[in-house]
Protein backbone atom coordinates (compact mmCIF):
# COMPACT_ATOMS: atom_id res chain seq x y z
CA UNK A 1 0.00 0.00 0.00
CA UNK A 2 1.12 3.51 -1.02
CA UNK A 3 2.18 5.77 1.98
CA UNK A 4 -0.22 8.46 2.21
CA UNK A 5 1.85 11.06 1.59
CA UNK A 6 2.03 9.60 -1.71
CA UNK A 7 -1.85 10.18 -2.53
CA UNK A 8 -2.57 13.75 -3.69
CA UNK A 9 -4.93 15.30 -5.76
CA UNK A 10 -4.53 15.62 -9.74
CA UNK A 11 -7.82 16.88 -10.34
CA UNK A 12 -10.95 18.89 -9.30
CA UNK A 13 -14.20 19.30 -10.95
CA UNK A 14 -17.59 20.95 -10.49
CA UNK A 15 -20.71 20.66 -12.22
CA UNK A 16 -23.06 23.39 -11.60
CA UNK A 17 -26.28 22.21 -13.52
CA UNK A 18 -27.14 18.40 -12.54
CA UNK A 19 -26.05 16.17 -15.53
CA UNK A 20 -24.21 19.18 -17.47
CA UNK A 21 -21.08 19.85 -18.86
CA UNK A 22 -18.42 20.50 -16.00
CA UNK A 23 -15.73 22.98 -14.80
CA UNK A 24 -12.25 22.13 -14.28
CA UNK A 25 -10.38 23.51 -11.04
CA UNK A 26 -7.49 24.20 -9.81
CA UNK A 27 -8.56 25.18 -6.34
CA UNK A 28 -11.88 24.82 -5.31
CA UNK A 29 -13.87 26.21 -2.18
CA UNK A 30 -16.33 24.23 -0.25
CA UNK A 31 -19.00 25.68 1.34
CA UNK A 32 -21.91 23.94 3.50
CA UNK A 33 -23.24 22.17 0.75
CA UNK A 34 -19.77 21.17 -0.79
CA UNK A 35 -18.00 22.45 -4.23
CA UNK A 36 -19.13 25.92 -4.26
CA UNK A 37 -21.92 26.31 -7.03
CA UNK A 38 -21.62 22.44 -7.40
CA UNK A 39 -24.68 21.16 -8.93
CA UNK A 40 -26.61 24.15 -7.71
CA UNK A 41 -29.08 24.23 -10.71
CA UNK A 42 -31.11 21.90 -12.37
CA UNK A 43 -33.21 20.94 -15.81
CA UNK A 44 -36.48 19.82 -14.66
CA UNK A 45 -39.60 18.50 -17.14
CA UNK A 46 -42.70 20.76 -17.07
CA UNK A 47 -44.06 18.79 -13.63
CA UNK A 48 -41.06 19.78 -11.79
CA UNK A 49 -38.86 16.05 -12.16
CA UNK A 50 -35.29 15.93 -12.48
CA UNK A 51 -33.93 15.15 -15.82
CA UNK A 52 -30.19 14.04 -16.27
CA UNK A 53 -28.08 12.01 -19.12
CA UNK A 54 -30.11 8.70 -18.55
CA UNK A 55 -32.90 10.11 -20.32
CA UNK A 56 -31.32 13.00 -22.48
CA UNK A 57 -27.84 12.12 -22.73
CA UNK A 58 -27.64 15.89 -24.81
CA UNK A 59 -27.32 17.55 -21.37
CA UNK A 60 -23.82 16.62 -21.25
CA UNK A 61 -22.86 19.18 -23.83
CA UNK A 62 -24.63 21.82 -21.95
CA UNK A 63 -21.76 23.53 -20.99
CA UNK A 64 -22.05 26.10 -18.01
CA UNK A 65 -19.58 29.06 -17.07
CA UNK A 66 -19.58 32.23 -14.97
CA UNK A 67 -19.38 35.89 -15.88
CA UNK A 68 -19.75 38.51 -12.54
CA UNK A 69 -20.63 35.75 -10.90
CA UNK A 70 -23.82 34.89 -13.34
CA UNK A 71 -24.38 31.26 -14.69
CA UNK A 72 -24.06 31.66 -18.45
CA UNK A 73 -24.99 28.49 -20.32
CA UNK A 74 -23.56 27.33 -23.43
CA UNK A 75 -24.32 24.82 -25.96
CA UNK A 76 -23.41 24.25 -29.96
CA UNK A 77 -25.56 25.83 -32.70
CA UNK A 78 -27.01 29.11 -30.30
CA UNK A 79 -25.66 31.86 -28.63
CA UNK A 80 -25.25 31.92 -24.92
CA UNK A 81 -27.61 33.13 -22.48
CA UNK A 82 -26.99 34.69 -18.91
CA UNK A 83 -28.93 33.73 -15.98
CA UNK A 84 -30.37 36.31 -14.21
CA UNK A 85 -28.46 36.24 -10.42
CA UNK A 86 -31.09 36.66 -7.25
CA UNK A 87 -35.05 35.80 -7.17
CA UNK A 88 -36.38 39.05 -7.97
CA UNK A 89 -39.52 38.48 -10.54
CA UNK A 90 -38.76 34.69 -10.52
CA UNK A 91 -41.33 31.88 -8.48
CA UNK A 92 -40.44 29.68 -6.59
CA UNK A 93 -41.32 26.01 -6.80
CA UNK A 94 -41.22 22.18 -5.29
CA UNK A 95 -39.19 19.87 -7.49
CA UNK A 96 -38.29 16.28 -7.08
CA UNK A 97 -34.52 14.32 -7.16
CA UNK A 98 -35.35 10.89 -6.59
CA UNK A 99 -37.75 10.99 -3.25
CA UNK A 100 -36.41 14.63 -1.82
CA UNK A 101 -38.61 17.51 -2.15
CA UNK A 102 -36.87 20.56 -2.25
CA UNK A 103 -37.66 24.24 -2.64
CA UNK A 104 -35.93 25.93 -5.62
CA UNK A 105 -35.97 29.15 -7.64
CA UNK A 106 -37.23 28.57 -11.19
CA UNK A 107 -34.82 30.31 -13.43
CA UNK A 108 -37.54 31.62 -15.78
CA UNK A 109 -38.84 31.84 -19.43
CA UNK A 110 -35.69 32.57 -21.32
CA UNK A 111 -33.23 29.80 -20.13
CA UNK A 112 -36.65 27.20 -19.93
CA UNK A 113 -36.69 28.08 -24.06
CA UNK A 114 -32.95 28.17 -24.63
CA UNK A 115 -32.83 24.50 -22.90
CA UNK A 116 -35.79 23.20 -24.25
CA UNK A 117 -34.18 24.49 -28.16
CA UNK A 118 -30.92 22.91 -27.27
CA UNK A 119 -32.49 19.07 -25.56
CA UNK A 120 -35.32 19.10 -28.19
CA UNK A 121 -37.79 18.47 -25.46
CA UNK A 122 -39.62 21.26 -23.10
CA UNK A 123 -37.63 21.42 -19.65
CA UNK A 124 -36.83 24.41 -17.30
CA UNK A 125 -33.64 25.38 -15.25
CA UNK A 126 -34.29 26.00 -11.33
CA UNK A 127 -31.77 26.74 -8.82
CA UNK A 128 -31.48 25.60 -5.48
CA UNK A 129 -33.55 28.42 -2.70
CA UNK A 130 -31.12 29.75 -0.49
CA UNK A 131 -32.60 28.85 2.50
CA UNK A 132 -33.06 25.07 1.44
CA UNK A 133 -31.68 22.74 3.50
CA UNK A 134 -31.56 19.40 1.64
CA UNK A 135 -30.14 16.07 3.85
CA UNK A 136 -27.72 14.08 2.64
CA UNK A 137 -28.91 10.20 2.81
CA UNK A 138 -28.38 9.33 6.29
CA UNK A 139 -28.28 5.54 5.32
CA UNK A 140 -25.12 5.90 5.70
CA UNK A 141 -23.76 9.15 6.57
CA UNK A 142 -22.57 8.72 10.33
CA UNK A 143 -24.32 12.37 11.15
CA UNK A 144 -26.41 15.18 9.79
CA UNK A 145 -24.90 17.16 6.50
CA UNK A 146 -26.44 18.90 3.62
CA UNK A 147 -25.95 18.68 0.10
CA UNK A 148 -27.04 20.28 -3.30
CA UNK A 149 -29.11 18.85 -6.14
CA UNK A 150 -26.70 15.40 -6.47
CA UNK A 151 -27.48 12.13 -6.10
CA UNK A 152 -27.03 11.60 -2.26
CA UNK A 153 -23.52 13.43 -1.08
CA UNK A 154 -21.60 16.35 -1.54
CA UNK A 155 -18.58 14.44 -3.58
CA UNK A 156 -17.20 11.99 -5.58
CA UNK A 157 -13.75 10.82 -5.25
CA UNK A 158 -11.94 8.26 -7.77
CA UNK A 159 -8.17 7.75 -8.35
CA UNK A 160 -6.33 7.15 -11.42
CA UNK A 161 -5.74 3.61 -10.50
CA UNK A 162 -9.10 2.68 -10.08
CA UNK A 163 -9.77 4.16 -14.26
CA UNK A 164 -6.33 1.98 -15.11
CA UNK A 165 -7.90 -1.08 -14.00
CA UNK A 166 -10.87 -0.84 -15.43
CA UNK A 167 -9.66 -0.20 -18.57
CA UNK A 168 -7.19 -3.24 -18.28
CA UNK A 169 -10.17 -5.13 -18.33
CA UNK A 170 -12.57 -3.30 -20.62
CA UNK A 171 -9.19 -4.11 -23.17
CA UNK A 172 -9.20 -7.99 -22.10
CA UNK A 173 -12.82 -7.90 -23.60
CA UNK A 174 -12.42 -6.23 -26.53
CA UNK A 175 -14.10 -3.00 -25.56
CA UNK A 176 -12.72 0.74 -26.19
CA UNK A 177 -11.13 2.09 -23.01
CA UNK A 178 -13.05 5.31 -21.50
CA UNK A 179 -11.85 8.38 -19.93
CA UNK A 180 -12.27 9.56 -16.15
CA UNK A 181 -14.84 12.17 -17.48
CA UNK A 182 -17.48 9.25 -18.16
CA UNK A 183 -17.59 8.98 -14.09
CA UNK A 184 -17.77 12.71 -13.17
CA UNK A 185 -15.91 12.70 -10.32
CA UNK A 186 -15.48 16.18 -8.09
CA UNK A 187 -11.68 14.46 -6.64
CA UNK A 188 -9.56 13.05 -8.80
CA UNK A 189 -6.48 11.38 -6.91
CA UNK A 190 -3.06 9.25 -7.40
CA UNK A 191 -0.23 7.53 -5.45
CA UNK A 192 -2.35 4.70 -4.37
CA UNK A 193 -3.53 1.25 -5.57
CA UNK A 194 -6.47 0.89 -7.64
CA UNK A 195 -9.58 1.11 -5.53
CA UNK A 196 -7.95 1.42 -2.32
CA UNK A 197 -10.39 4.09 -1.82
CA UNK A 198 -13.17 1.59 -1.05
CA UNK A 199 -11.16 0.92 2.05
CA UNK A 200 -11.16 4.18 3.66
CA UNK A 201 -13.72 5.36 6.01
CA UNK A 202 -12.37 9.52 6.66
CA UNK A 203 -9.71 11.08 5.01
CA UNK A 204 -8.03 14.55 5.33
CA UNK A 205 -7.17 16.86 2.56
CA UNK A 206 -5.52 20.25 4.58
CA UNK A 207 -7.85 21.44 7.57
CA UNK A 208 -10.57 19.38 6.14
CA UNK A 209 -12.21 16.04 6.73
CA UNK A 210 -13.83 13.85 4.58
CA UNK A 211 -16.13 11.37 5.59
CA UNK A 212 -15.83 8.34 2.85
CA UNK A 213 -19.51 7.27 3.31
CA UNK A 214 -21.00 4.76 0.56
CA UNK A 215 -19.40 3.06 -2.83
CA UNK A 216 -20.99 4.70 -5.91
CA UNK A 217 -22.85 2.30 -7.74
CA UNK A 218 -23.13 3.31 -11.15
CA UNK A 219 -26.28 4.02 -13.72
CA UNK A 220 -26.51 4.04 -17.15
CA UNK A 221 -24.57 8.00 -17.43
CA UNK A 222 -20.54 6.43 -17.94
CA UNK A 223 -22.22 5.35 -21.28
CA UNK A 224 -22.92 8.80 -22.63
CA UNK A 225 -19.63 10.26 -24.19
CA UNK A 226 -19.21 13.45 -22.45
CA UNK A 227 -17.67 15.66 -25.28
CA UNK A 228 -20.68 13.88 -28.09
CA UNK A 229 -23.60 13.61 -25.61
CA UNK A 230 -23.88 10.08 -27.51
CA UNK A 231 -23.87 6.76 -26.32
CA UNK A 232 -21.06 5.25 -28.22
CA UNK A 233 -21.67 1.31 -26.87
CA UNK A 234 -25.39 1.60 -24.57
CA UNK A 235 -23.60 -1.61 -22.18
CA UNK A 236 -20.25 -0.31 -21.64
CA UNK A 237 -18.50 0.25 -19.59
CA UNK A 238 -21.23 -0.98 -16.98
CA UNK A 239 -21.36 -4.39 -18.42
CA UNK A 240 -17.67 -4.92 -17.78
CA UNK A 241 -17.34 -3.14 -14.35
CA UNK A 242 -20.45 -5.49 -13.72
CA UNK A 243 -18.40 -8.54 -14.36
CA UNK A 244 -16.00 -7.75 -11.49
CA UNK A 245 -17.14 -4.69 -9.20
CA UNK A 246 -20.48 -5.70 -8.17
CA UNK A 247 -21.14 -5.38 -4.40
CA UNK A 248 -24.69 -5.36 -2.42
CA UNK A 249 -27.36 -4.21 -6.16
CA UNK A 250 -24.70 -2.31 -7.79
CA UNK A 251 -21.57 -2.35 -10.03
CA UNK A 252 -19.05 0.26 -7.97
CA UNK A 253 -17.07 2.76 -9.31
CA UNK A 254 -15.87 5.77 -7.11
CA UNK A 255 -16.69 6.80 -3.24
CA UNK A 256 -19.07 9.27 -1.81
CA UNK A 257 -17.78 11.91 0.48
CA UNK A 258 -19.17 14.04 3.31
CA UNK A 259 -16.83 17.14 3.99
CA UNK A 260 -17.05 18.23 7.61
CA UNK A 261 -15.43 21.57 7.18
CA UNK A 262 -15.54 24.49 4.85
CA UNK A 263 -12.73 25.45 3.08
CA UNK A 264 -10.37 25.30 0.05
CA UNK A 265 -8.95 22.11 -2.20
CA UNK A 266 -6.35 22.48 -4.23
CA UNK A 267 -4.47 20.54 -7.07
CA UNK A 268 -1.31 18.86 -6.15
CA UNK A 269 -2.62 18.56 -1.65
CA UNK A 270 -1.87 15.38 -0.09
CA UNK A 271 -4.68 13.00 1.09
CA UNK A 272 -4.27 11.49 4.46
CA UNK A 273 -5.66 8.41 5.51
CA UNK A 274 -6.96 8.93 9.00
CA UNK A 275 -9.73 6.14 9.29
CA UNK A 276 -9.58 2.60 7.40
CA UNK A 277 -12.46 -0.23 6.93
CA UNK A 278 -12.21 -3.86 6.84
CA UNK A 279 -14.03 -3.89 3.29
CA UNK A 280 -15.57 -2.01 0.91
CA UNK A 281 -18.93 -0.53 1.53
Amino acid sequence: MSAASDIRITGLFTYPIKSGGRLVHDTLSIDERGPLNDRRWMVVTDDYEFLTQRENPKLALVQPSFKDGQLVLNGLGLDSIDITAGEAGKRRKLVFVWRDECEAVDEGDQPAQWLSEFLGQNVRLVRMADDEFRAVDMNFARSIAQVGFADGYPMLMISEASLVDLNEHLTARGKDTVPMTRFRPNIVITGCEAFAEDTWRQVHVGEIPLDVVKACARCAIPSVDQATGTRPDVKEPLATLAAYRTIGHGAIFGQNLIHRAMGTLRVGDTVNITETAVAAN
